[in-house]
């Protein structure tokens, strides 16, 4: 079977193999020439890339994995151990100021893929400050950390497999603040709370031929996630980059608008905050998805996820109740004991789930804020 796909201006062309289940995607991408012709090369192939693997359903978060190979000038790669079993290159060449590159990239998606067997897990960020609003001085982006929040949450909700992005919190939370991590997250439903901070903005002038300088400008930002339950950092990454600044030093650049964006600094920033999502989600999506009950009537429990996490009509919930402890040191800890119950999905909406309880006989048992776990253990 061959079937021909159009998606974002991509061509993809699709061949599954029923008995294997492995499948070819042939697809066009192209990335700005900017410092390279061999940077943009490289660029080009991770687009190409990442788009067929999400388009095949395979761990984009894997990408991670295989990425440092294609810096390499090769006719075609092949790879053990990954999802991607093979990339070859089609045709490549140069455009318009743009690498063009068609390749054809061999997947087997694994059917027990974290993203694939859990359901989406809820994800708010907050605004990232600039550390030294003095180096925004030059373009006087200043509003920059902001944009680049908004960015990164853009790129969560649009390609993220193992999240559901929850926007974007007017707060300012840490890790030395538990209980305000908690909160929000409870009040975006939340799993996981990412903040992060702009700390380097600086810009260096080189001196190039003819008398002509080109500034060049860093882009530097810490990130974190924190799991909402318990306030821990889980995941934290300090990214570095820099890119020509085309602008002129005592202009206002608008950070808002394409021309921005598509200049080599934004293009820069983007390609960034596309490295954030893949790490996250390598570093987060088999963390176990911890849906909660958040009402009770009769025998219908209501869940805090519903048709963008993933959930259908039918699925089978497994409860588990939400207890604690003291220690022999006096400290008070959570555990969680898995019940005797069957949830079955009748409803979905949304963002929320209704689900029947068998059997009636142990309902009385449930409490506001157990979790339930998608499929019977």
């Amino acid at each position: 079977m061959k079937t021909r796909l159009a998606r974002f201006g991509l061509l993809f062309s699709l061949f599954i193999t029923p008995l294997t289940q492995a499948a070819w995607y042939e697809v066009s991408a192209s990335s700005p020439i900017l410092e390279s012709e061999q940077a943009a090369r490289v660029r080009a192939l991770e687009a190409a890339t990442f788009d067929a693997m999400q388009f095949s359903g395979a761990d984009v978060g894997s990408l991670q994995q295989i990425k440092r190979f294609l810096t390499s000038v090769k006719p075609g790669y092949q790879f053990n151990g990954s999802e991607v079993r093979e990339i070859l290159i089609l045709e490549e060449g140069t455009q318009g100021g743009n690498y063009v590159v068609n390749v054809r990239v061999d997947i087997y998606p694994s059917a027990n893929a974290c993203h694939k067997t859990q359901y989406k897990k809820g994800m708010v960020m907050t605004r990232f400050p600039i550390v030294s609003p003095q180096q925004a001085a030059l373009g006087g982006i200043y509003q920059f950390g902001d944009d680049f929040s908004v960015l990164l949450s853009r790129e969560v909700t649009q390609h993220g497999q193992s999240f559901v992005g929850r926007g974007i919190a007017n707060v300012d939370v840490s890790p030395n603040a538990p209980q305000a991590v908690a909160m929000l997250a409870e009040d975006k439903d939340a799993q996981f709370v990412v903040t992060g901070a702009i700390t380097d903005l600086s810009a260096t002038t080189d001196s190039g031929s003819f008398g002509r300088s080109q500034d060049n400008r860093q882009l530097a930002v810490n990130v974190q996630a924190m799991d909402a339950e318990s306030g821990e950092v889980i995941f934290q990454r300090r990214y570095r980059d820099v890119a020509k600044w085309p602008f002129e030093r005592h202009s206002q650049v608008d950070t808002q608008t394409a021309r921005f964006w598509q200049s080599p600094y934004g293009q820069m920033a983007r390609r960034m905050s596309r490295n954030i999502l893949l790490d996250l989600e390598s570093a987060l999506s088999c963390r176990a998805s911890k849906p909660k009950i958040v009402a009770l009537k009769d025998n219908i429990a209501q869940i805090n996820v519903g048709r963008i996490n993933g959930v259908k009509q039918g699925d089978q919930l497994q409860l588990w109740h939400l207890a604690s402890f003291t220690d022999d040191l006096g400290i008070v800890r959570t555990q969680r004991r898995k019940s005797g119950m069957t949830l079955t999905v009748a409803r979905v909406y949304e963002s929320s789930a209704e689900a029947v309880i068998q059997p009636d006989s142990l309902i009385g048992s449930i409490q506001i804020g157990d979790i339930v776990t998608k499929g019977v253990n």
